[in-house]
């Protein structure tokens, strides 16, 4: 089948759409990935997404119309990978479509367990003629779980390794890892939101500089640690709290770093990039040892980065001087995959697994009761029959 998966992640960098072909589905899915676009999300539509997303500033109205234009913005990313591809829109069986996370907040309460994702997928369908896989999270919540991470399922299908422990690392928005113990079940696999990814450098980029993110680093790089700041940040309460756990821009979004400018009012703004840049990778070495070592050690084990984050060299530098050297670091790019497509392709198989009526949560993840079947699927309103 020819799918296309769609990802919008908590960074707002742009529209992840890649479109790739898929034969079977659970511990027999081979997946190809034919071609990757990113529609940038624009300025303007940002900060509205940003407000919609503030629960001061947000409202209604707001959500409801911005539920609407995304539904374009992602229909026009599945056309435009179309275009770029060569291949008429019609010969796709299905999009499966994360959406736009406007707040994320698993709660022990189930009546407080909650998440929202915009971005109206019946807009996609009617569009691209197509039926649509889509909002993943909330069943997930329905039976207790947190409703994230939800790639670590697909992870395990495509990345278990029989002679390696391996930790499957996105570096998006937030931080989250996939532990993988070699030759280990479904079951055995464990996930969580390690922290801040790209999120708050880009934040302080934007507010600094009037720069969308740091390039490669190099501002960061041109700046030096706060060491007072550096120490505060690694009493955050979320580094200690036990998996599974999750995350997002309700806790380190704009407030977060604007209450850092306003405490730090004097700091230099490259040393702030510096040591929020040196908080992230501290963050994701700091769960490895207290999550992750003490149960399968540091042989034997591979690290392997996706999503922007593994764009920013000084990034990567300092996640590899917090590990052992015995700890093997690299990237997607490096054993033949896309650190950008990553959680696009994720969706797609995920979609894949929604249609053939599969269990397709890991509840070792995501806390859920039971293994459940994610998504809604929008059939194609172009095959009605009459």
């Amino acid at each position: 089948m020819l799918a296309i998966g769609l990802m919008s992640g908590t960074s707002l960098d742009g529209i992840d759409a890649a479109l790739v072909k898929i034969n079977g589905y659970g511990t027999e899915t081979a997946v190809q990935l034919l071609e990757m676009i990113t529609l940038p999300i624009g300025e303007e539509l940002k900060e509205r997404i940003k407000t919609a997303s503030d629960p001061v500033e947000s409202n209604v109205p707001l959500i409801c119309q911005l539920n609407t234009e995304l539904g374009y913005q992602f229909l026009k990313a599945c056309q435009i990978l179309c275009q770029k591809a060569g291949i008429e829109e019609k010969s796709i069986d299905f999009v499966a479509s994360h959406g736009q996370t406007i707040w994320h907040s698993p709660d022990s309460d189930p009546a407080k367990n909650s998440t929202l994702q915009i971005g109206e997928p019946s807009i996609i369908a009617y569009g691209l003629q197509t039926k649509v896989v889509a909002d993943f999270r909330v069943m997930d919540m329905a039976a207790d779980g947190q409703g994230a991470p939800l790639v670590p399922y697909t992870d395990y299908l495509l990345y278990q390794s029989d002679t390696k422990n391996r930790l499957l690392q996105n570096i998006g928005g937030i931080g989250n890892v996939t532990v993988l113990p070699k030759s280990g079940s479904l079951n055995e696999l464990y996930a969580f939101d390690t922290g801040p990814g790209n999120m708050i450098i880009d934040e302080l980029m934007v507010q600094l500089f009037g720069q969308p993110y740091d390039a490669f680093g190099e501002t960061a790089r041109a700046g030096a640690i706060i060491p007072t700041l550096q120490k505060e940040l690694r009493t955050h309460f979320y580094l200690s709290q036990q998996p599974p756990k999750s995350t997002g821009r309700e806790l380190f979004g704009k407030h977060f770093v604007q209450q850092l400018l306003t405490k730090y009012p004097e700091a230099a703004p490259e040393d702030l990039v510096r040591t929020l840049t040196d908080f992230t990778a501290f963050s994701i070495a700091d769960s490895y040892q207290r999550f992750i070592f003490p149960q399968l050690g540091t042989n034997d084990l591979e690290v392997i980065l996706s999503g922007g984050g593994a764009h920013n060299h000084l990034l990567i530098e300092l996640i590899k001087g917090y590990l052992p050297e015995s700890v093997a670091v690299g990237t997607q790019d490096d054993i033949g995959g896309s650190n950008d497509a990553k959680e696009a392709v994720a969706f797609a198989i995920l979609g894949n697994e929604t249609l053939h009526s599969r269990v397709n949560n890991a509840p070792a993840a995501t806390g859920a009761a039971q293994g459940v079947i994610l998504g809604k699927i929008i059939p194609n309103p172009w095959e009605a029959k009459m």
